[in-house]
Order: C-alpha cells, then sequence, then structure tokens
C-alpha cells in the first residue's frame, strides 16, 4: 500500500515539470520582448535623435548642457561648441553634452504636429 500512494505522488509531478520547463521559458521570453518594446526600443531611437540633433549644430542655435546651462551657439568645432551663456562670456563645452533647448523644443514639435481643420 506504501508503495502504490508514493507511486501516485510522483506521476503527477512528473508530468507537472515538463509542461512547467516550457511555461518557464515561454514566460521569459514573453518578459523580454515587453522589456524590448517598452525599454530598449524608446531608449535608442531617443538616442538617435539626440545624435541627429548634435550632429545639426549650428551657430546662432539655443542650446542647453548638461549641466543645466543655457546659451547661443557661437562656433562649432569636431568635438567642441563654443557657448554664449552672457553678453561676453562664451565657454568651451564638449559637443555631446549639449541639447536643444525646452522652449526651442516645444515650438519644434508644434511646428511638426499637423493641424487640425475644422468642418
Amino acid at each position: 500500500m506504501n508503495l502504490t500512494i508514493l507511486l501516485d505522488a510522483a506521476a503527477p509531478a512528473q508530468t507537472g515539470s515538463a509542461m512547467g520547463g516550457w511555461s518557464g521559458l515561454l514566460m521569459m521570453l514573453l518578459i523580454f520582448v515587453v522589456f524590448y518594446f517598452f525599454m530598449i526600443r524608446p531608449q535608442s531611437k531617443r538616442q538617435k535623435e539626440i545624435r541627429k540633433f548634435q550632429d545639426s549644430l549650428q551657430n546662432g542655435k539655443n542650446v542647453v548642457t548638461s549641466g543645466g546651462i543655457y546659451g547661443k551657439i557661437k562656433e562649432v568645432k569636431d568635438n567642441v561648441v563654443i557657448i554664449e551663456i552672457a553678453d561676453g562670456i562664451r565657454i568651451k563645452v564638449n559637443k555631446n553634452m549639449v541639447f536643444d533647448s525646452p522652449e526651442d523644443a516645444a515650438a519644434t514639435a508644434q511646428q511638426q504636429q499637423p493641424t487640425k481643420e475644422g468642418k
């Protein structure tokens, strides 16, 4: 009688573990796909936009440095940007540390949105 109880108890565990392996693998794959589409992909798109902006820097553009300093570009070199932060005060900043100013970014976003026409 002891042997029958042991066999009955072991049988469901064996079939459950075989299915558990596949479902665990499927769950990990699903988590990776969700993680990719909600975290990795948007971040890489944002990095491409920033790189495109930094490559298109030109004189007279209002920018913000990564340290929060607002200014206007006076000169663009290979990896360096000269920014005027006040009348006659210029600083040299690495090109990778310069971003679009929030005011200019908002104005650009409004210009790119299609206008809604009335009926």
